[in-house]
This record gives structure tokens, sequence and C-alpha cells, in this order.
């Protein structure tokens, strides 16, 4: 059984076309730009602030839990686009299944702020407020 490949010359033709327009961009913008490096061009930029040393302390890991945690709520939409373009042909079963997903997502995302993964503000959180105001020599079960 042979297809015809036919349909698939606009798609290709558009691949060439913008494979074309990027390799002739850069390389336009490589050959035309002037290059005059300098040692303040070289130097890394940090919002206007110049880097007297290097930074001691590394990110913290809140920071890491904060963008996994975009990643999986950002594939959620991907899921959520597959499931809206096959609407009408997955009927009762796709909308129980889509709505199953999103209620687990929604547990999760509360689950998340629950426990302060969102939350950068340490001091005003409760469980920290509770060590703090603790006189020193004094259990938490007293």
């Amino acid at each position: 059984m042979q297809t015809d490949l036919s349909a698939y010359l606009p798609i290709a033709l558009m691949f060439v076309l913008v494979v074309g327009f990027c390799v002739i961009s850069l390389g336009l913008g490589r050959f035309l730009a002037p290059h005059r490096p300098t040692t303040e061009k070289l130097e890394p930029y940090e919002c206007g602030i110049v880097p007297l040393q290097e930074p001691v302390q590394r990110f913290p890991v809140k920071f890491y839990l904060v963008a996994m945690l975009y990643v999986i709520f950002d594939i959620e939409i991907v899921f959520l686009f597959a499931w809206a373009a096959q609407f009408d042909e997955l009927g009762w079963y796709g909308m129980g299944a889509v709505g199953l997903f999103t209620l687990l997502l929604i547990e999760t995302l509360a689950y998340v702020w629950k426990r302060g993964a969102l939350d950068w503000n340490l001091p005003r959180r409760r469980r920290y407020q509770e060590v703090a105001t603790a006189r020193p020599g004094e259990s938490k079960a007293a």
C-alpha cells in the first residue's frame, strides 16, 4: 500500500524555507556585525551589578523545586490541548479522563502549596515562627 506523499510537499517546503531563513539570518549577522571585544563586553552582566567576586552560595533547592513544578504544570497544558483537539471523538470517556487528570493536578498543587514549596518567605511560615519564639532550653512539647 503506497501513500500519496504530495500532501506533505507544503510542509516540506515550509521546513526548507524556515531552515534557509535561519541559516541566512545567522550567517549575515555573523559576517556583517562588527566584532570589537573589550573587557567590559566580555564580562558577565548581572543586572547592572559589577561582580567583585564569585558567588559564595549556591542556588537554593527551593529554586529548582519551583522550576520543576512549573514544568510539570506546564506539561498539563500540552495534554489538555491534545484532549481538546479530539474532544468530539472522546465523548464522556475523554471528559472523565481529563476531569480525573485535572483533579489530581489540583490536588497536587494544593499539597505542594500547603507544604510551603511555593512560599519563599521563610520567617512568615508558622513552623519557623514556632521555632523562633521558643525559649532556649524549652522543648516544644512542654
